[in-house]
């Protein structure tokens, strides 16, 4: 998943974004698996503790799920 790339290209363990994100470890495990949905507004704490634009999170999910690329991003 996105998050857990993104996580991992900045070099951050599961429990130093929890701590960048205000979450809790076995939540950001549940999201990371896949085994929850994040809500919109956990989407918006992971993204500010990942340092990114929270578009880029929910752009990555809405592919997955429609099986479509980004607007301008090769196929």
């Amino acid at each position: 998943m996105q998050i857990r790339r993104l996580r991992e290209e900045r070099g951050y363990s599961l429990e130093e974004l929890a701590g960048r994100s205000g979450m809790s470890f076995r939540g950001l495990i549940y999201i990371e698996h896949g085994q929850r949905s994040p809500s919109v507004l956990t989407l918006l704490d992971i993204a500010s503790g990942l340092d990114v634009e929270p578009g880029e999170l929910v752009n990555h999910i809405t592919q997955e799920e429609t099986g479509k690329s980004a607007p301008g991003g090769s196929s």
